[in-house]
């Protein structure tokens, strides 16, 4: 992406850089983000903005008036996840914490959270040394949780509209592991939505000598598994599409002993919610009925945790706000999105407040790098994807690019 778009930008640079170092370095989980929280709310305040801290639990809203106009809001998400960093980095996490449940677990920043709250921060900069080219109110969300689902609507069911104002649209910018400095833009549905299903199955334990006396959960969890693996083969429409993972088989603690329950750990990703709802109600009927094909004495437990909704990004606005970003950056740098199986909690930002928004993404990748990769048909194995160990995107021109879309984006929508 050229530089030179925002000359405020290349003076920050530096200033932005370390602020970007230091948040990799300390990450923290959802609704523990207090230290990245401080961070953000006095970089916000030295922008100019008026900042209120502790929305949503740990989440920050700066405002930034400049007269009558309209009210954009720009979003960034802050929190890690629970992944011990293999970048080989010098600035790598090397951070541990409790989670919920009392463990010990390391932490990272593996999806590129840092990096949002980095050009969001950088936007706010730029914004408002440049008063002269806008007028309106820009609100500049550092948003709790996402990795958890559930930040965005805990900030909007703390007020976030009623105190900060409803803003005429909502826009927001993700790292991906596509060439640095490259723009990625999709009208209508972007990403899946994303349910997680914990299962709790009851059987009866024993010897592992005596099987006839037990029922066992471990073979009851393990018939499951492979039951689930028909629900997208055999009862969604080749048409459609869907996943159903279980990412986690949790069962005994000895070789001997048949135990008497086992728990499983679902991530299913659903693109319309037709076939969302059926694959939940499919879920359910197979862990049920196999209970039941077991023995169980008792049914089941079957709860869904966490849930994403589909991000559906306003056609008319996405289409417009491309043709600037084109203009801007040229039309080389800025392309087509791809439907992307991850999920985001961003879309409840426009849902609760009734307006437009758009969604996009920002390269993070050594170009060059990706290039190699993709002409091998090596971008899979090559190229770390946002959640793996091996994650970070590159600094530069990552860093710059992604200030320079967002305060793109908020102008296209400020009066000017």
């Amino acid at each position: 992406m050229p530089s030179g778009s925002f000359p405020e930008l290349d003076a920050a640079l530096p200033e932005l850089e370390r602020c970007y170092v230091d948040l990799h370095r300390h990450p923290e989980l959802g609704f523990a983000e207090h230290r990245t929280a401080d961070v953000g709310a006095r970089a916000l305040r030295d922008a100019g903005c008026e900042v209120t801290s502790e929305v949503g639990r740990t989440g920050v809203v700066g405002v930034l008036r400049n007269g009558a106009g309209p009210t954009v809001l720009l979003r960034a998400d802050m929190d890690a996840l629970p992944v011990r960093e293999q970048t080989g980095l010098d600035y790598a996490s090397t951070q541990v914490t409790t989670n919920d449940a009392g463990e010990e677990v390391p932490v990272a920043h593996a999806c590129g959270h840092d990096m949002h709250v980095t050009w969001l921060l950088g936007a706010a900069k730029v914004l408002g040394s440049r008063r002269a080219d806008w007028a309106g109110t820009v609100l500049f969300v550092l948003q709790p949780a996402e990795e958890r689902g559930s930040g965005a609507r805990t900030m909007i069911e703390d007020g976030l509209f009623e105190r900060f104002g409803t803003p005429d649209v909502v826009l927001g910018q993700h790292v991906g592991p596509m060439p640095a400095g490259h723009v990625f833009t999709r009208p209508g549905l972007a990403m899946s939505a994303s349910d997680t299903v914990h299962v709790r199955m009851f059987g009866r334990g024993g010897h592992g000598s005596r099987p006839e006396t037990t029922v066992d959960p471990v073979v009851m969890a393990a018939a499951t598994v492979l039951r689930l693996q028909t629900i997208v083969s055999r009862e969604v429409a080749a048409t459609d599409s869907a996943v159903v993972t279980v990412g986690a088989l949790n069962a005994g603690s000895k070789d001997n002993v048949i135990p008497d329950e086992a728990d499983l750990q679902l991530s299913i990703r659903s693109f319309t919610e037709q076939v969302r709802g059926k694959v939940l109600d499919a879920v359910r009927r197979i862990v049920r009925a196999e209970a039941v094909a077991a023995g169980a004495a008792r049914e089941p437990e079957i709860t869904v945790v966490e849930s994403y909704p589909l991000t559906v990004n306003d056609e008319s606005a996405t289409e417009s706000l491309s043709t600037r970003f084109r203009e801007v950056f040229g039309e080389r740098r800025v392309h087509p999105g791809p439907i992307v199986t991850g999920s985001e909690d961003f879309g409840e930002f426009g849902r609760a407040s009734g307006v437009p928004s758009v969604f996009w993404f920002v390269g993070g990748t050594d170009a060059q790098r990706f290039v190699t990769a993709s002409e091998a048909g090596t971008v899979d194995q090559d190229i770390p994807s946002n959640h793996s160990p091996q994650f970070a995107p590159d600094l530069h021109p990552t860093l710059s690019a992604g200030v320079e879309t967002l305060v793109t984006a908020a102008l296209h929508h400020l009066d000017g």
